[in-house]
């Protein structure tokens, strides 16, 4: 499916050049009431705006994204958990993030509540961690592509599976999804 973002014809792609890939992964985790657990971030990228806990993979380690999701979440709330806690979710490729980057992003989800208290600490170097309800979310500093694209996927496919591709060359962004479905009225798709 084709995001309503995506014109017949629009302006031609911004040639950034050459630019680096990075992978990554971002984990959500939910507390009984619904609420996830978010990074108010102090480091780029995104400093300033809220993201969901996660890092870049450990590529010259060969470090797999599960175990990338599980280190991740360990170091920034302290929390250890079994294989079977983390769950894929979604994966999203990026072209030309804010012109810089190119990014191939795994999402994991925690499949069980997780409780307030299990967090070991809330502040760290790299920001502030907060719970928000999720329909609060949208609302708040968040990524412009997170806001219009992967926060609603991720809640429309909460417990399913869906893979987008965002091409942040262009405005408006252009993005599809071709796993996975999307929230009726969601870009007209």
């Amino acid at each position: 499916m084709t995001g309503d973002a995506i014109p017949d014809r629009g302006p031609a792609p911004v040639d950034h050049g050459v630019l680096p890939y990075r992978i990554a992964v971002l984990c959500y985790l939910y507390d009984e009431r619904g609420r996830v657990l978010l990074l108010h971030r102090r480091k780029s990228p995104n400093a300033g705006l809220y993201s969901p806990i996660g890092g870049k993979l450990e590529v010259t380690h060969g470090e797999s994204p599960h175990a990338c999701a599980a280190r991740e979440i360990q170091e920034e709330t302290g929390l250890r958990l079994q294989p079977d806690e983390i769950r894929l979710a979604g994966i999203v490729s990026e072209t030309a993030y804010e012109g810089e980057t190119h990014w191939l992003i795994f999402l994991f989800e925690v499949e069980r509540p997780v409780d307030p208290g299990e967090i070991v600490a809330m502040e760290m170097d790299e920001g502030s961690l907060v719970w928000v309800e999720a329909d609060a979310v949208a609302g708040i500093g968040i990524p412009t592509t997170d806001r219009t694209i992967m926060w609603p996927l991720v809640q429309h496919n909460r417990g399913g599976f869906f893979v987008v591709h965002i091409d942040c060359r262009v405005e408006p962004m252009q993005w599809t999804v071709s796993e996975g479905t999307v929230p009726e009225g969601f870009g007209g798709a």
